[in-house]
């Protein structure tokens, strides 16, 4: 499912953060959409796909362990990014660099799936600068390094050009796959979107080692 971003509404946690409203995820009468103009990537020799998510998204919580499992089969010719994005919200922004700060840091790997229990599920308050780093630092980080990080011009930028990234490919909620700069997957649901991704994966390996050029 997916977060739109049209249709933000308030409602509240325990802990006063606001969350948005579901909506229907993948919803597309095609298996994908052509991203036009089509986007650059930053390794020609590999087969890019990026995934626009927030951890304040809870579709993207639902969404995160199919992902990790079906990135943990992919071959080695294959690079699956993440990229937060914001929508514009401040709460948003500041999960964002979360994101980034402990991919500095090097924690993401342990604390992501923590990150969206303790918001989704534990209805923990991650969207203040206060109450996130009081949390990364119960959780091992080390608090002088993760401060540093975490409003570091490195940060600010990587979160401003995910935005930016999220504009040009023209998203409008999240989770949302797109494949080679050239797709956004569609599916009925989490599973028929990977099995989409998986066929255009082939597509562009097909492409890349030449069978799809329609030379014989």
């Amino acid at each position: 499912m997916k977060v739109s971003r049209r249709s933000f509404v308030s409602t509240v946690f325990a802990f006063g953060a606001a969350l948005a409203v579901a909506m229907p995820s993948f919803a597309q009468n095609a298996p994908y959409t052509p991203i036009t103009p089509p986007q650059p990537t930053e390794d020609a020799a590999k087969i890019e796909v990026l995934e626009f998510f927030s951890y304040g998204c809870p579709h993207c919580a639902d969404f995160n362990p199919l992902l990790t499992a079906w990135v943990a089969k992919q071959q080695g010719d294959v690079v699956v990014k993440k990229v937060p994005i914001t929508f514009g919200r401040a709460a948003w922004a500041n999960i964002a660099k979360l994101y980034y700060a402990l991919e500095i840091t090097g924690d993401l790997h342990r604390l992501e799936t923590d990150i969206f229990r303790a918001i989704h599920t534990e209805r923990q308050n991650l969207f203040e600068e206060k109450a996130l780093t009081e949390w990364v630092v119960k959780k091992g980080v080390d608090a002088k390094k993760f401060g540093e990080t975490f409003n570091s011009f490195g940060v600010m930028s990587k979160v401003k050009r995910g935005d930016q990234m999220a504009q040009a490919y023209k998203i409008t909620g999240v989770p949302a796959l797109a494949v080679e700069g050239k797709f956004l997957v569609g599916g009925k649901d989490f599973n028929e979107t990977l099995a989409i991704a998986d066929s255009l994966i082939a597509k562009a390996r097909s492409e890349k080692s030449g069978k799809g050029s329609g030379k014989k």
